[in-house]
């Protein structure tokens, strides 16, 4: 790991200043993928996941994509509507 970091740090200095481990490596991949639109199901897979609750925690923490879900909501096309009962 620390041969790769140390190969990566040359194009990239700022990643002499920042711990790099294997999960960090694991974590970032598992987000890419899941920003890229692969299935939750695969990324379950490829980490070894027993549990999709497992791998869905990496949807919590991804800002972005719940951004974008909101922004994809609609109003309402049509009025709001407060009940009236009738008199009986």
């Amino acid at each position: 790991m620390e041969i790769a970091v140390a190969h990566a740090a040359e194009r990239y200095p700022s990643l002499n200043m920042r711990h790099i481990s294997p999960h960090s490596v694991r974590h970032s991949t598992a987000m890419h993928m899941l920003q890229s639109g692969v299935a939750f199901s695969v990324i379950a897979l490829w980490l070894g996941h027993e549990s999709m609750t497992t791998t869905h925690r990496y949807v919590e923490a991804d800002l972005t994509m719940k951004q974008n879900a909101l922004a994809r909501l609609q109003e309402p096309a049509m009025e709001p509507t407060r009940y009236q009962p009738t008199d009986r």
